[in-house]
């Protein structure tokens, strides 16, 4: 397992169970995609941003992450 990995595990054993199980669901959804997913070009520039911060080591914080998750519970 990668440190990155790692990383967002010990970030997800935070979260409430139904948060950690959702996230279990599109980790193996992805694991077992054979093709890549297509980046819709209106979202590439944010993707790319948000791989530039994730190679400089910057990640959101847990409160962050726990917020960005209720908000797609509203």
């Amino acid at each position: 397992m990668t440190k990155l990995l790692e990383q967002a595990v010990e970030i997800a054993r935070t979260l409430p169970p139904e948060m950690q199980d959702e996230i279990a669901r599109l980790m193996m959804s992805l694991a077992q995609s054979a093709e890549p997913e297509e980046i819709d070009p209106e979202h590439l520039p944010d993707v790319l941003k948000s791989l530039a911060q994730a190679k400089r080591g910057e990640f959101a914080t847990d409160a962050e992450v726990e917020a960005a998750f209720r908000a797609f519970e509203e």
